[in-house]
């Protein structure tokens, strides 16, 4: 059966072209030796073919014996040399795919990297996985057979049909008519095949989607006596992929039967064509042989550009979206002021020092570059922002924590508390105000030194595949063994690693899955810990756990506060009661500011909140 390829026509193919092209010119020297290897490959079975005519009128029907010998050694060196080069081209060609590919998928990943956490929110991680599985496959599968195989194909066609005009112009009409019908119904079946292909996906797309919900949710299926009613859905969709894929499959199901029949047809019109102008001595034996040769190999080169061509737009296709993703803006990051490590000299000042045991800005200035200590010192100023213009999130929002203080937010969901870690990380740009880190703005930090200053426990803990040790040291990739059972320690950790059986070693994988929530929050917190930032943010750290677990996670949490600014987001009040400051948000703006027992004093919002008056919704 022939393959029909799905895909959706690329909008731009000239930017495409151009984007691939600069990738296929790191090793344009090895294509170009494809090619002409291609051409010699190509050049020897044509050739080969024409052989016949001299060999059959010079040496077989005068019976010339050694020179019949001499001849066909010199056919079989031809041969040989075409299976050389053919050999030689598709290895090149393997190689020469690979890297491209390699090249690719190495610069997709790295600017994807880059991207904004605005794109992440527009786009599921099926559509980004899909990049860098279905359409690199694609672009891989036309590098590695297409583009030879294109070439192979169209100097084959061109090749036989030249020598069908050499050895006959009146007898290749009946060809070349063949093959333009053979054109046409090719053109015809690919159109409806591949708009019935594309249903059939369709379809399958909805089974398949239908049948991961049912695993997902088995319980809550049996729990509702919910399985006639899923059977039935199923058998519809089922019966609607059933009569996608029979259309489909008619299709393209036609394309090799219809096109043997019109090669025969060919073939034998051409060979009693032939035979009849034989008879009539209007054409030697010799050449009426290898002339019907050619005929009997003109379809196959018609059928693989016909292919090739469809696999080739299917791949321009995926990599259009490749470069798509490509061009997507990287975030922006303009800043000079950089984070070192640094240490005091005897007069108390500060100096750039590996083994450091302070963090401090380098700041930038005419007369040289100045390093100030990072105390952790974050205030808002009239900030403004929305994630959808038009409809702001934060108004106005003004704030200050001091170096080592502990400020909580608190408030109902969308009321902007976890917008202001946004804002504090960079991971966002404000529209209006401004923000400080020690006195500095942080849009002139650069922001992979903004955010090495900042340790993360949020709610959604991600462990990553690996051991228990290599997720640790995730926060700060240099840590060394001690380090890192020192920071478990700090978070509590240590004694539930410890009863692992290979501890430390242990591998996690699925998201760290064979550990409750409460370990992988420990994790989480152990990972925070060995960055030894100087500015720590708790993001409903233990909104899902019990609360035995929360007190050992809030005891990991206290240890590794101690001496650190911190911002804390919560949704259990009593977590937040020994907060120097905990600042109420409604609808994107500071309401009250104060400790527990003054919020309390003032009987306001926070009162409500902590007295079960008004939820937390």
């Amino acid at each position: 059966m022939a393959k029909v390829f799905v895909y959706r026509k690329p909008r731009d193919t000239k930017k495409t072209l151009l984007h691939l092209g600069r990738y296929l010119g790191f090793h344009k020297w090895t294509l170009a030796l494809v090619a002409l290897l291609v051409l010699v490959s190509t050049a020897a079975n044509v050739v080969g073919t024409y052989l016949f005519r001299p060999i059959i009128n010079d040496y077989i029907l005068p019976g010339d014996i050694p020179g019949l010998v001499r001849a066909l050694a010199a056919m079989g060196v031809m041969y040989a040399l075409g299976a050389l080069a053919t050999l030689g081209y598709s290895q090149l060609m393997v190689h020469a795919a690979q890297k491209v590919v390699t090249e690719i998928r190495r610069d997709l990943f790295a600017h994807v990297q880059k991207l904004p956490l605005r794109y992440f929110d527009a786009n599921t991680h099926g559509e980004l996985m899909s990049r860098f599985t279905n359409d690199v496959d694609t672009v891989q599968e036309a590098l590695n057979n297409s583009f030879a195989l294109l070439l192979q194909s169209f100097f084959t066609l061109a090749g036989t049909l030249a020598m069908l005009v050499v050895l006959s112009a009146q007898l290749s009409l009946i060809v070349v008519a063949f093959l333009v019908v053979m054109g046409l119904f090719i053109r015809f079946n690919s159109l409806r095949s591949r708009r019935y292909f594309q249903a059939q996906q369709q379809q399958l797309g909805r089974i398949n989607g239908f049948v991961e919900e049912m695993v997902a949710g088995q319980k809550v299926e049996k729990v509702f006596n919910h399985e006639q009613a899923d059977f039935e859905e199923f058998c519809r969709r089922n019966e609607a992929l059933r009569k996608a894929a029979t259309s489909a499959l008619t299709y393209s199901g036609l394309m090799v039967p219809m096109n043997v029949s019109l090669s025969y047809a060919n073939y034998a019109v051409s060979a009693c064509v032939g035979g009849l102008f034989a008879l009539a001595g209007r054409f030697d034996l010799g050449g009426l042989a290898a002339y019907l040769v050619y005929v009997r190999q003109s379809a196959q080169p018609l059928n693989q550009l016909s292919q090739q061509v469809n696999f080739i737009l299917a791949a321009l296709s995926g990599a259009e979206r490749i470069f798509d993703l490509m061009d997507e803006p990287a975030e922006p990051d303009e800043g000079d002021v950089t984070l070192c490590r640094a240490k005091r000299d005897a007069s108390g000042a500060l100096a750039p020092a590996e083994d450091g045991d302070e963090f401090a800005w380098r700041v930038p200035g005419q007369s040289g570059a100045q390093l100030l200590p990072v105390r952790g010192a974050v205030e808002f100023c009239d900030v403004r922002f929305g994630y959808v213009p038009g409809r702001p999130v934060l108004d106005g929002v003004s704030l200050y924590a001091k170096p080592g203080q502990k400020i909580a937010f608190v408030g109902s969901t969308g009321a902007g508390k976890t917008t202001i870690i946004n804002l504090i990380n960079r991971f966002y740009e404000i529209e209006g105000g401004v923000i400080t880190y020690d006195g500095i703005d942080v849009r002139r930090i650069r922001k992979d030194d903004l955010r090495r200053s900042l340790s993360m426990v949020i709610q959604d803990t991600h462990l990553f595949t690996g051991t228990i040790a290599d997720n640790i040291r995730y926060g700060r990739l240099d840590a060394t063994d001690e380090e890192v059972r020192a920071a478990a320690r700090i978070a509590n950790a240590d004694g539930f690693i410890r009863r692992l059986p290979r501890g430390y070693d242990t591998m996690l994988d699925s998201d760290g899955a064979s550990l409750s929530q409460g370990q992988r929050q420990l994790l989480a917190i152990a990972r925070a810990a060995i960055a030894r930032a100087p500015v720590l943010v708790l993001d409903e750290a233990t909104s899902s756990v019990d609360t035995r677990t929360e007190r050992l996670i809030e005891r990991g949490m206290d240890a590794l506060m101690e001496g650190r600014t911190v911002f804390v987001i919560a949704h259990r009040l009593s977590t937040v009661r020994n907060a120097k400051a905990i600042l109420v948000l409604e609808k994107g703006a500071v309401v009250e500011r104060g400790s527990h027992d003054e919020l309390l004093a003032r009987k306001g919002r926070y009162y409500q909140l902590y007295t079960g008056q008004f939820e937390l919704e």
